[in-house]
């Protein structure tokens, strides 16, 4: 079991490293003119119908699942995968994006208090001292700064609620069903409202006035690729593995891999500030890692 629990931390470690990388595909397609929730409706729908290709060609029967679930798989696509999605980018829009991943990243405060309230997890020591380590890290990776709104705390609240929701409900939905099955109804679940919400007449008009077509979507597929369908399958084996609350901890290794992305690949500058986050992050990642059994 311990064995187990170890190789399920360090598939959700990788998946953060992937996440990390998003704000390089992000940027490139913003350059091309599409909006934020433009990039977010390209990468969700192309992830959901390439999860459904790999599910039909590794177990086409995954994809019968019970009409009695199917609320769980709409909570999983709507209120967690595309509300966070929605949440913050509208948080970047109203606050700077320092600001916007702070709040983004108190998700797994949501979690451990969903795990403890609905998956009646225990809450340990060892939890909240990498809770606190974490948190302090995307402060000071993400470097707090800028004018808050009401509107803006709440929408990036909100946002971290999300994120953090995608633990808890895929926690029920692995008992049930394989990881494939669901990270492929999320992703197909989200794609399709994600469409309703980005302004669908604009986003046409806009990849039709694209020259090289060919070559936008081979980047959407590739965006889709490395930034949604590995690290969502790697994270959702993970959650297999291990606790929800410990997996939303581990998963904040995606703001410190950001900050050293930013740095060696879009030549962003990185202060001794963000390198004491990072280095924060990556203890509270250790004390879970190699501490006691729960």
């Amino acid at each position: 079991m311990e064995k187990k629990s170890a190789v399920g931390n360090i598939l959700i470690i990788i998946a953060g490293l992937f996440w990390g990388s998003m704000g390089i595909f992000v940027r490139h397609l913003n350059g091309l003119g599409f909006t934020s929730i433009q990039v977010a409706c390209l990468r969700l729908t192309v992830a959901g119908i390439l999860f459904a290709l790999i599910l039909l060609i590794k177990d086409p029967k995954g994809f019968k699942i019970s009409p009695r679930d199917i609320p769980l798989f709409l909570a999983l696509g709507l209120v967690s995968i595309l509300f966070f999605t929605c949440c913050y980018f509208t948080a970047i829009r109203l606050m700077t994006m320092s600001t916007a991943a702070i709040l983004l990243y108190t998700s797994p405060i949501w979690v451990m208090i969903l795990a403890i309230i609905f998956l009646k997890e225990k809450i340990t020591l060892q939890k909240i001292i990498a809770l606190i380590l974490a948190f302090a890290g995307c402060v000071l990776v993400s470097g707090f700064g800028g004018k808050v709104s009401v509107t803006g705390i709440l929408v990036g609240l909100g946002s971290g609620l999300g994120y953090g929701l995608y633990s808890i409900f895929g926690t029920f939905a692995l008992k049930k069903y394989s990881p494939l099955t669901v990270t492929c109804y999320t992703f197909l679940i989200a794609g399709l409202g994600s469409i309703v919400v980005s302004d669908p007449v604009d986003l046409a008009a806009k990849i039709s006035s694209v020259d090289n077509k060919l070559s936008l979507f081979g980047f959407v597929l590739l965006t889709s690729v490395v930034t949604a369908v590995i690290p969502f399958l790697l994270y959702t084996l993970g959650l297999n593995m291990t606790t929800a609350g410990k997996a939303a901890v581990l998963a904040t290794v995606e703001p410190a891999a950001a900050t050293l992305f930013g740095f060696f690949v879009m030549k962003e500058t990185v202060g001794p500030v963000a390198i004491a986050g990072i280095i924060l992050v990556f203890a509270a990642i250790i004390i879970l890692s190699v501490g006691k059994r729960e």
